[in-house]
């Protein structure tokens, strides 16, 4: 009797151990389900997400697939991912999902139809009428498919999608166990998918690489023939500059272009304060595109001794913010995709010129925002691998930040996906004139062989910068020297390359009705109010960069644009309804940085 006494209490002591720590998971993930203004709109009925999915490469002839999806038999708004409250899912999500839509043949029958996804998280089986199409693996990148051949006028689309959080593909920040400095998992369908009709010889891709003064245009046809084209570029007087081309290389020396008056035509280089874009047309054949380009560019100048960052040959100083990329109602995805420029234009309004794209690669209408706006973007690579809170934060943060990463034991795919996945982000993203640098490897975050990888991105796009390794384990190879600095007032010297402090900050200031969590909290540093919150961050300023830029620092990265999810130390809530911070002084502080240079 007394064994069963003993072997019952043991069994109700796990039992309550058990009820505990569920409730302490259920109190952890607990949270409020903000709206934002546009989030609103979308719940009420709006439609949005209808704008070019591309804008380096439009055509007028497209139709975006938004209407009619299910996941798993139920109901789903797409782009909208599922996990979001403004997919208007309800079912649990799984590693397995099956969305479907129907769709009316659209164009005219002897072009050809490509299906277009802007990306699917992690692996895509697609299927129309029941015939294989295509498959992708990734989550991140946009990918394509000719589906001319098995169309119907009527039409089902099916996608198969596996989505186990593999850690061989890239992940950024999501987990399936959310808390901290780590997220709600996306799955599925994440961005925009649509038709685009082309004649049967069509432009395939336009790669373009500016400077100062000249561009040139590499032009690729969809059956990598040679062919007679047409460029027409507007000048910013109105005047229209016309030249026929042989498809490959295209080169135009902007300053000889000579005007209707005779003169010499004067470009203008796109900048911060006044981002200047040229409009394109293309014709090849049958084909016409739109596209836009800017005369600029970046690089490190030796000036005086020390080694400066600099826009179109002035130095700059990186004013930066951490830009995660998360919506409190649509995770990865904002309600509408202006939201973008909002986004960006409240940070221009703070004297912010940089945002950092955290581990996250945004449909391309972001990018379009900001060489529309002037606000330049360090473009991180998405992390795969391994992560270990001890070795790759918690001993580095107190000082053990020393690694040879040519000894990390990552898995041969994992490292041939990474390495092919950064190849097609830069291949991706080439265009945009915004992107002034990438970063490679975030504190370590399935760090391997950065020296390699810094040289294969340098050689396929030589016209940015790149951050090897962005907080520590610094190796050989980088244009800058990348620190992190949370919990300490000491700093590096600035050494021979850019001083660069790509994160630093992230003090907490909790907005009531402005939060996601109930319960959890996560920052460096509570504030009070904005008052407190602002002063804190100017000193930070003041502490860690003032004392350095005369002396070769060359910018930095506050922690972060908003809040997210039990994150709440932005400079503005989640919902974007609040600005945290004072922006007159933090305009301020922005021209006292400038100033030093």
């Amino acid at each position: 009797m007394k064994e069963l006494y003993i072997t019952l209490a043991i069994i109700a002591v796990v039992l309550v151990v058990i009820a505990i720590l569920k409730l302490r998971r259920i109190r952890k993930n607990s949270h409020y389900d903000l709206v934002s203004k546009s989030g609103k709109e979308v719940l009420d009925g709006k439609k949005t997400w209808l704008s070019h999915p591309r804008p380096q490469i439009k055509r007028d002839d497209y139709m975006i697939l938004c209407e009619g999806w299910t996941l798993n038999g139920q109901n789903i708004k797409v782009p909208f991912p599922p996990q979001s409250l403004l997919s208007g899912y309800k079912d649990k999500v799984g590693d397995k999902l099956i969305y479907s839509c129907k769709f009316k043949r659209y164009g005219e029958v002897n072009k050809r139809t490509l299906l277009h996804f802007g990306a699917v998280d992690q692996i895509a089986d697609v299927y129309v009428n029941d015939v294989f199409v295509g498959k992708h693996e990734g989550g991140y990148l946009p990918f394509v498919f000719d589906i001319t051949d098995v169309l119907k006028d009527e039409n089902k689309l099916t996608v198969y999608v596996t989505d186990t959080l593999s850690k061989v593909y890239p992940y950024g920040k999501q987990t399936k166990k959310r808390g901290g400095m780590w997220y709600t998992p996306v799955s599925g369908i994440w961005q925009n998918v649509w038709l685009e009709i082309v004649p049967d010889e069509y432009i395939k891709d336009i790669k373009i690489t500016p400077d100062m003064q000249n561009v040139r245009f590499d032009v690729e046809m969809s059956d990598q023939s040679k062919a007679i084209g047409n460029i027409r570029i507007q000048l910013h007087t109105g005047e229209i500059y016309e030249q026929q081309f042989n498809t490959g290389e295209i080169f135009i020396d902007m300053s000889k272009i000579e005007t209707l008056t005779g003169e010499r035509y004067e470009p203008i280089q796109w900048s911060v304060e006044n981002p200047y874009l040229y409009d394109v047309e293309i014709t090849v054949g049958k084909d016409v595109v739109k596209t836009y380009f800017a005369l600029r560019k970046i690089e490190i100048i030796n000036i005086n001794g020390i080694n400066r960052v600099c826009l179109n040959g002035k130095p700059i100083y990186l004013n930066g913010v951490l830009d995660q990329g998360y919506f409190c109602d649509g995770i990865y995805l904002p309600a509408e995709e202006q939201e973008y420029e909002r986004d960006i234009l409240r940070m221009k309004e703070l004297g912010i010129n940089m945002l950092r794209k955290h581990i996250k690669v945004e449909p391309e209408i972001f990018y379009y925002y900001c060489d529309k706006n002037g606000m330049l973007v360090m473009q991180d690579m998405v992390n795969n691998g391994p992560y270990s809170f001890i070795r790759d934060t918690a001993l580095p943060t107190i000082g053990l930040n020393k690694r040879n990463d040519k000894k990390r034991s990552i898995s041969k795919e994992t490292k041939d996906f990474f390495e092919q996945h950064m190849k097609d982000e830069i291949k991706h993203l080439y265009n945009h004139p915004c992107i002034i640098a990438y970063t490679i490897f975030n504190e370590g975050w399935g760090q391997f062989d950065s020296d390699r990888m810094y040289a294969i991105a340098k050689d396929l796009d030589s016209t940015r910068l790149y951050d090897a390794t962005s907080g520590w384990f610094i190796q050989n190879d980088s244009d800058f020297d990348s620190y992190h600095i949370y919990f300490t007032d000491k700093c590096p010297q600035p050494k021979e390359r850019p001083w660069f402090l790509s994160e630093f900050g992230g003090y907490t200031y909790a907005v009531p009705g402005h939060v996601y969590s109930k319960y959890a909290s996560y920052g460096y540093g509570r504030c009070k109010d904005e008052e407190e919150l602002t002063e804190r961050i100017v000193k930070r300023y003041e502490q860690l960069i003032l004392p350095l830029v005369k002396e070769g620092a060359c910018g930095s990265v506050y922690t972060q644009l908003s809040d997210v999810e039990d994150e709440v130390n932005g400079f503005y809530t989640y919902d974007r309804m609040v600005c945290k911070v004072n922006k007159k002084r933090m305009r301020e502080l922005a021209n006292r940085i400038q100033e030093q240079l």
